[in-house]
C-alpha cells in the first residue's frame, strides 16, 4: 500500500514527452519518445545553452525554459541526460528519476557509464528505457526486477544476438515473479549460499570558506546503499547513532515510514542485490576534515600564489585523506604561472586557465604548501580566484552516522554485517 500511495504521488507530478541523451559534443546518442514526437530542435536549444559556458559543463542551468517545452537534465560520465517535459512539474522528480535512470545504467553496463558503453548495448538501453517509464510515467525502477526482464549484458547474451538477430538474447517478455505480489521490489523464493548484507553510506561536503578560515555554509548529502545478499523474505532493522542529525531524508519504498517517524530506526524487507537505501541531508552542523588557506595577491602585471593546506582534528589519526585535487580557475587573460609545490604534482591547462594540485594522500607531518606566480594582461587586471578542494575519506562519516545494531526477524539463519564510510568533498569553495 505505502509503494502504491508513493507511485501514485509521482505519476500525478511528472509527465516527460521525451529523453535525449548527448554526448560531450551535442551529438543525440539515444533519442526515446515517451508522448508523441519531440523534434531534435529541442535538443539543439539545449545545446546553443551548453555553449554557452563551455568547457565548464557543471554550471549548465538544470532546469531551462523554451517557448514551448521545459529542458530538465543531468550530467553523468560526460553524457547529458536529458527530460524535455510539456508542463510545470517538480524539477526534482524528473532529476530523481534521470538519475535513478543512471544507476540502472551503471549496473548493466559497467561502472564506467561513457558513450561507448551506450553504444556497445544500444538494444539494452532502450529496453531499459521501455520498461522505466510507461507513457511518460515512471514505472518500474527496480534494479532486481528489470534483471528478470531485460538480460544483463554478457558474452552469451552477445552471441545470441548475433545467432538470433537484435533482442534475440533478451528476456524482455518476461514477467517478474514478484511484480504481482504485495512486496513488488523483492524477487520470490530467493536462495543464497551465504547470507550477507552490506550497508555503505557515501557522504559528500559542500561548503563556502571565508578567507579567515570561517565557514558561512556548509551541509553534508548521503547516501545509503545497501548490497543485500539474503535468502527467504528478511525483515530488518537497523539502528542508527546520531540519526536526530539528519535534517531531511528519502527513502527507497521498502522502509516503513512510521518506525522511522516515531522511532528513529529503518525496517524494511530488502530488495535482492544492490540499491539504494536513503538519501539525505544534514545542514550547517558540519565539521571540516580539512583547512585550506589561500593568499593570492595580484600586482601590475604579475600575482603571487601562496596556498597551504592540512587536515583537522576532527579526523582521527589513523584516517588518510586521500585523491586531494585543489583548483585554481585563473581569468581568461592570464599569460602563464610557474607554480610548484614539493608534494604531489601541479598541472596547469592553457586552455581553460585552471591550475590543479593533485595529491594521492596528505602528509601527515609536513604541511603542503603551493607557491609561486602568474602573470596576465595589464590591461585587464583579474579579479581574485575562487579556489576549491576535492579530497575523500574512507573509513570516516563526516556526519558521524554509524550503524548500532542490526536485527534480522522472519529468517532464523545465521547472517554476516558489513557496514562501510567514505567521506568526500563536493563542491568546497575558499574565498581569497
Amino acid at each position: 500500500e505505502q509503494f502504491r500511495d508513493r507511485c501514485f504521488q509521482i505519476t500525478h507530478v511528472m509527465c516527460i514527452q521525451t529523453l535525449f541523451v548527448l554526448d560531450s559534443s551535442g551529438s543525440i546518442i539515444i533519442e526515446k519518445h515517451y508522448r508523441g514526437c519531440v523534434q531534435r530542435q529541442v535538443a539543439e536549444q539545449f545545446w546553443d545553452e551548453v555553449q554557452k559556458v563551455a568547457p565548464f559543463f557543471h554550471e549548465v542551468l538544470p532546469v531551462i525554459a523554451t517557448s514551448k517545452y521545459h529542458l530538465i537534465h543531468i550530467l553523468r560520465g560526460g553524457l547529458f541526460f536529458l527530460a524535455v517535459v510539456a508542463r510545470d512539474i517538480s524539477p526534482v522528480v524528473v532529476v530523481e528519476f534521470l538519475d535513478r535512470v543512471t544507476r540502472i545504467f551503471h549496473s548493466y553496463f559497467g561502472e564506467q557509464l561513457h558513450e561507448r558503453a551506450l553504444k556497445d548495448n544500444f538494444i539494452t538501453a532502450y529496453q531499459l528505457l521501455e520498461e522505466v517509464n510507461d507513457a511518460g510515467y515512471p514505472f518500474n525502477l527496480e534494479l532486481n526486477i528489470l534483471e528478470e526482464m531485460v538480460t544483463v549484458p554478457s558474452i552469451l547474451s552477445s552471441t545470441a544476438d548475433m545467432v538470433m538477430g537484435p533482442g534475440g538474447g533478451t528476456s524482455g517478455n518476461l514477467l517478474s515473479n514478484g511484480a504481482l505480489t504485495q512486496i513488488p521490489w523483492r524477487k520470490q523464493n530467493v536462495t543464497k549460499t551465504t547470507n550477507e548484507i552490506y550497508v555503505d553510506f557515501f557522504e559528500e561536503i559542500d561548503a563556502i570558506v571565508e578567507v579567515n578560515g570561517a565557514v558561512v555554509y556548509s551541509k553534508i548529502s548521503g547516501n545509503m546503499e545497501v548490497d543485500s545478499q539474503m535468502a527467504g523474505l528478511p525483515d530488518i532493522t537497523l539502528r542508527i547513532l546520531n540519526a536526530s542529525s539528519i535534517d531531511d531524508i528519502g527513502f527507497h519504498p521498502c522502509v516503513r515510514l512510521k518506525r522511522w517517524e516515531q522511532e528513529k530506526t529503518i525496517s524494511f524487507i530488502p530488495p535482492d542485490g544492490k540499491f539504494q537505501m536513503a538519501k539525505y541531508l544534514i545542514r550547517n552542523s558540519v565539521q571540516m576534515p580539512i583547512y585550506v588557506k589561500p593568499q593570492i595577491l595580484v600586482g601590475e602585471q604579475t600575482g603571487t600564489v601562496h596556498v597551504m593546506i592540512g587536515s583537522k582534528h576532527t579526523v582521527p589519526r589513523d584516517k588518510d585523506i586521500e585523491d586531494i585535487v585543489v583548483t585554481i580557475p585563473f581569468s581568461k587573460n592570464c599569460i602563464g604561472t610557474n607554480l610548484t609545490s614539493k608534494f604531489g604534482v601541479v598541472i596547469f591547462d592553457e586552455v581553460t586557465k585552471i591550475c590543479h594540485w593533485k595529491m594521492s594522500k596528505l602528509p601527515k607531518v609536513e604541511t603542503p604548501i603551493l607557491e609561486g606566480n602568474f602573470t596576465f594582461d595589464p590591461e585587464h587586471p583579474p579579479a581574485k580566484p575562487t579556489v576549491s578542494v576535492n579530497f575523500m575519506i574512507n573509513m570516516w562519516a563526516a556526519s558521524g552516522l554509524k550503524v548500532d545494531s542490526m536485527t534480522l526477524t522472519n529468517e532464523k539463519y545465521s547472517h554476516f554485517k558489513g557496514v562501510r564510510s567514505i567521506t568526500s568533498g563536493g563542491q568546497i569553495q575558499i574565498r581569497c
